[in-house]
């Protein structure tokens, strides 16, 4: 039997809120339901942040109302706080997630709050989310270095997976947010986690700043995780780390998988031409070396 490998879509979110170029609400839309069409079962839609600091998610109310009704599927917000998770509750979301980084460094510049601070601010999130019925997806970024404080104690990134595992979050997932990890340490560090999170709650997040993801990909995928973030295009890109690029491309992690001999559900055509798409719409060139090898 095909084993299948569950893709998290971040483009519409992680990947468009770093861009430049300001995108239509309308664009993301449509570039939400062609990657629905071409097969993704999970997809961040948006981020309930203030619109002061990432003006990008400014909409981010009239995208997730557009999908409100599609039950059949994993439509994750982003939520920083209580007063985000009230908005998001007010579209009609049924999935959210809270991140925080294993490193306080990066932390306070992002959030302007310690690694336990920002846990500790998570508890009412989470209290609410159960009570609603709301299912929390958790991310811990700079698991493998960090662009102020370099090097990150592994414990660290254990023990910030761990917290959030135990307070409610169903799945962990672990971001290279500066694109700097190898396939040794990305392996290194996944099982690590493993040893104090279950293996099938755990998800990995590479940033291919230095043209590492897909190998860091395939090697946590050896070691076991079947879930794997990743943004149509490659889109984004990390605002508090010079020179990080964007998200590995979904489209090459598909192909690398697919290859490989496992199921994504998801057709890598119409991929392809969702990602030509959102490039076209903000002008802006495609990561995806799938992409640009396949035929016009």
């Amino acid at each position: 039997m095909t084993e299948t490998i569950r893709i998290v879509e971040v483009g519409p979110r992680d990947g468009l809120q770093n861009e430049a170029t300001q995108v239509a609400t309308a664009t993301k839309i449509a570039l939400i339901e062609q990657l629905i069409e071409a097969g993704h079962s999970t997809i961040e839609l948006t981020s309930f942040v203030s619109p002061k600091w990432v003006p990008q998610m400014a909409d981010a109310a009239d995208v997730a109302t557009r999908f409100r009704e599609r039950t059949d599927l994993r439509l994750p917000v982003l939520v920083p706080n209580l007063q985000g998770l009230e908005r998001a509750l007010e579209s009609g979301v049924r999935e959210i997630a809270v991140f925080t980084a294993a490193s306080d460094a990066f932390n306070r510049r992002n959030t302007n709050a310690t690694i336990d601070e920002s846990l500790n601010r998570f508890v009412p999130v989470l209290e609410r989310a159960k009570s609603d019925g709301l299912r929390v997806r958790g991310y811990v970024s700079t698991v493998l270095g960090c662009p102020y404080q370099g090097e990150v104690p592994l414990a660290e990134v254990v023990r910030v997976s761990k917290a959030l595992h135990r307070m409610g979050c169903y799945e962990i997932s672990l971001g290279d947010t500066i694109g700097i990890g190898t396939p040794r340490k990305a392996r290194g560090m996944l099982r690590a986690v493993a040893d104090e999170v279950p293996l099938s709650a755990l998800a990995v997040h590479f940033h291919d700043t230095r043209g590492q993801a897909l190998a860091n990909v395939f090697a946590c995928v050896e070691a076991g995780v079947r879930v794997v973030d990743a943004s149509v295009a490659g889109l984004g890109g990390c605002p508090y780390a010079q020179g990080a690029s964007g998200n590995v491309a979904t489209e090459d992690v598909v192909y690398a998988l697919h290859g490989m001999g496992f199921n994504t559900g998801i057709d890598l055509s119409r991929l392809v031409a969702a990602g030509r798409f959102i490039c076209h719409a903000i002008e802006r060139r495609n990561g995806s070396k799938v992409a640009l090898a396949w035929p016009s």
